[in-house]
């Protein structure tokens, strides 16, 4: 009979933004996820560059590849001693860690696919001593399914409801839905880009890492041209299951679909890249009959001018932030690997194949055990 492994789990986020290494700390049972703690841990520059210089297709050595393994892991583990110094708690207490990874390259499609994440979680599991989970994605793959998006079992298991048409929109660098309508199985895929193009097109023009509260975007005219070029791309009108992620919409797309057509401003380029994300999200809400309650997270509900344009696309649909329903947008993933690695541990799957496509549900990822020292 299996274990239900109840207690204290941290999870660890490091997305396509690279915007830091989220740390939650949550405990966690069958029944509730009671998120204790949060910590944010930056990102050495180097460490940034090195993982943009090999995840958009450049060729690299298998020597680039282990440093930036065990830079990552070491990176991961000083992020997790980090979380348990603020919140006074010792290692003992966690049950477990469940760490995503940093993706620099994810494959669903053709006849080899797979997904890699970064970050050698032996690291982890030896400088904070504590069993690690982690190389979550790739089960789901040898069950033929994309191995992504996996957060969609978690909002189903603390967001479902039983009357509400309710999707969860994650904008990270790509942005992904979940949908959770009553008597349906879980569907859930990445729309598109999020705040990636976004973030690039500003760190280039401007020397800032992201659009703070769209001010720059604000200032600019969406240039429809430009619009209904970019969402021509083959990618907008495949059929779900579907992930993408960096290594496809990166500054070489952008610069593709720019040198097509007339010059545009920076600042009219910034607009049209907040609307394409706009209404390729909204034009998936539609596609599956819209919901009642949008429930967006990630670092682009911060962006007040993406959820105006989601609300005016949008009627008839209440668009708010996760936060209004308890759980932190910020933390919405680091959560979520939390809850994988307890349901891993508990010998319980942890993917949901209505939404991935693999034949089969799954326990997913890899444990790194510790063993504990004796009193």
């Amino acid at each position: 009979m299996l274990s239900i492994k109840s207690g204290r789990y941290i999870g660890v986020m490091s997305g396509t933004s690279l915007d830091g290494v989220d740390v939650v700390l949550a405990a966690i049972d069958e029944r509730m996820v009671a998120q204790q703690a949060s910590y944010s841990h930056p990102i050495p520059i180097a460490l940034k560059n090195a993982v943009l210089g090999m995840c958009q297709g450049q060729q690299v050595t298998l020597q680039q590849v282990g440093e930036l393994d065990t830079q990552l892991g070491i990176l991961f583990g000083e992020a997790v001693l980090g979380l348990l110094k603020s919140a006074g708690i010792s290692p003992e207490e966690v049950t477990a860690i469940g760490c995503h990874g940093q993706t620099v390259w994810h494959q669903p499609k053709g006849d080899t696919t797979f997904s890699m994440q970064l970050g050698d979680n032996n690291r982890i599991a030896a400088l904070t001593g504590i069993t690690t989970v982690g190389d979550f994605r790739r089960r789901d793959m040898a069950w033929g399914g994309q191995g992504a998006p996996l957060v969609p079992a978690f909002h189903q298991a603390l967001l479902a409801d039983t009357a509400e048409r309710r999707m969860i929109l994650n904008i990270g660098g790509i942005a992904n839905l979940s949908m959770l309508l009553p008597g349906q199985p879980v569907r859930g895929y990445d729309t598109g880009p999020g705040n990636m193009l976004m973030d690039a097109w500003i760190l280039r023009h401007k020397h800032q890492p992201y659009d703070k509260n769209a001010q720059w975007a604000t200032q600019g005219r969406v240039n429809l041209r430009l619009l209904q070029q970019m969402l021509s791309d083959a990618y907008f009108a495949e059929p779900a299951p579907k992930s993408t992620g960096r290594e496809y919409f990166n500054m070489a797309w952008l610069e593709k679909q720019l040198a097509r057509g007339h010059e545009i401003s920076p600042v009219d380029v910034q607009a049209t890249l907040t609307e394409l994300t706009a209404v390729s999200i909204a034009e998936q809400v539609q596609l599956t009959g819209g919901c009642d309650r949008l429930m967006v997270c990630g670092g682009g509900a911060r962006n007040p001018l993406l959820m105006a344009r989601l609300s005016a696309m949008l009627p008839g649909t209440e668009v708010c932030t996760t936060d209004a329903f308890g759980i932190s947008g910020d933390d919405m993933e680091a959560l979520a690997f939390a809850w994988l690695a307890f349901r891993t541990l508990s010998g319980q799957s942890g993917n949901l194949p209505s939404v991935t496509g693999a034949s089969r549900e799954t326990v997913l990822g890899a444990i790194y055990p510790v063993v504990s020292p004796r009193s």
